[in-house]
């Protein structure tokens, strides 16, 4: 995995995204988590991650989502109305 350095790609496109209206603010949230993910952590350099590695990673992510009120919001959202809210 990439570590900082394609956290920090990731983290650039999401805010090329914001910056151009084309996400919201939460929408940013969501993403900086998922960038933290797909990246493998934080770390000085690239390095190898294992599948365990990256269950707790996404785990950590979507747990402390779910503790967010507009995280909340969406998912009952999607499950009363079948469609995405973009809060």
């Amino acid at each position: 995995m990439e570590g900082d350095a394609g956290y920090a790609l990731l983290k650039m496109g999401l805010y090329l995204a914001h910056e151009g209206g084309y996400i919201s603010d939460h929408d940013m949230v969501v993403g900086e988590k998922l960038a933290l993910v797909l990246s493998g952590g934080r770390s000085a350099g690239a390095r190898q991650v294992s599948e365990q590695q990256m269950l707790d990673l996404e785990r950590e992510a979507f747990l402390s989502l779910c503790g967010q009120p507009k995280t909340q919001e969406r998912i009952q959202y999607m499950l009363k109305n079948g469609k995405p809210l973009r809060n």
